[in-house]
């Protein structure tokens, strides 16, 4: 049975900061972000632009990447989403 992807995303938020999620539909979850309806520090950092999107085989494997992400320096950040 083959699985759908899931997506780690990196959101450039209009105060310099990055927002990182996971999500199976990119698109539609950055609209919501956009639209003030995603995750609580979206609502309070809204966003610039979608900087990085990378697939990953299932949910457990992107929320590996979600959480080792977050772990990262503002600095690592950067250089992961511009790589």
């Amino acid at each position: 049975m083959q699985t759908k992807p899931w997506y780690l995303y990196m959101i450039e938020c209009e105060d310099g900061s990055i927002y990182t999620g996971i999500s199976v539909d990119v698109d539609a979850r950055y609209q919501a972000h956009l639209n003030g309806k995603g995750a609580r520090y979206t609502r309070s950092h809204p966003p610039k632009q979608l900087l990085k999107v990378i697939a990953y085989a299932n949910r457990s494997e992107a929320s590996i990447a979600e959480y080792a992400t977050k772990q990262l320096t503002s600095v690592e950040k950067w250089k992961l989403a511009a790589s």
